[in-house]
């Protein structure tokens, strides 16, 4: 039995153009979210746009995985710089995803008794070898996840403090928990669109990073990687 890749962005924009390279494609709306299924080169695929936020990423990621039986998550979207290593444009894929505004000790207490994250590793090496076949500059690190956009350096400094990560985003832990509770391999790629600070209106709200440039590439990168795995 072949198996199911179920891909996810928080944002529209981060999941139109792969839904529109999909062959064969139905669309099933449920619990308010539409549900692309379809064929990416030979791989069966389900596509969808989560929404924003951990709630909405853990409800779709279960979806996923309970209505649509996928094998194996993606989630793709951008995220705010918190490594010197990288830069505006650069990704960061899933080696490790925490969150950095929750009760750890309380998480750990239920399934998967864990509050750290680890992003499955045929799917990390498959996401970095795709982004160095499409020339995008990728680390495997440390992702966090919380309830809020990070533009201020207050805010910043203290999550760099707290989980010391690459990049700080709003869903990846939260599709990553749910993955893991279910034994489904999951893996989060986020692309760096600002720097966690003070500058992130003027990149996100004026519009000096490009989504659908991203967006393109990013297309590109999971593409290559549903041809690399097993």
């Amino acid at each position: 039995m072949e198996d199911i890749i179920g891909i996810l962005g928080a944002m529209p924009e981060e999941v139109d153009q792969l839904c529109a390279l999909l062959d064969g494609v139905t669309i099933e709306p449920y619990a308010g979210v539409e549900y692309h299924q379809g064929y990416l080169g030979e791989r069966r695929v389900v596509v969808c746009c989560a929404g924003m936020g951990k709630a909405n990423a853990a409800a779709t990621t279960q979806v996923l995985i309970t209505k649509f039986g996928v094998d194996r998550i993606v989630f793709s979207g951008i995220a705010g710089n918190m490594s010197a290593h990288i830069g505006i444009g650069d990704v960061v894929v899933g080696r490790r995803v925490i969150y950095h505004d929750a009760q750890d000790d309380m998480l750990v207490q239920s399934a998967p008794f864990t509050a750290q994250y680890e992003g499955d590793p045929e799917l990390v090496e498959a996401a970095l070898s795709a982004c160095r076949a499409v020339g995008v500059r990728a680390i495997a690190g440390t992702i966090a996840t919380g309830d809020q956009f990070v533009g201020d350096t207050a805010t910043k400094r203290a999550i760099e403090q707290r989980v010391h990560p690459d990049c700080v985003e709003m869903e990846g832990a939260a599709v990553s928990q749910i993955a893991a509770k279910n034994g489904v391999p999951c893996v989060i790629l986020r692309a760096m669109s600002d720097n966690a600070d003070e500058s992130g209106y003027e990149v996100l709200v004026v519009k000096d990073f490009s989504i659908s440039e991203y967006v393109a590439t990013a297309t590109a990168i999971v593409a290559h990687m549903l041809k690399e795995l097993a």
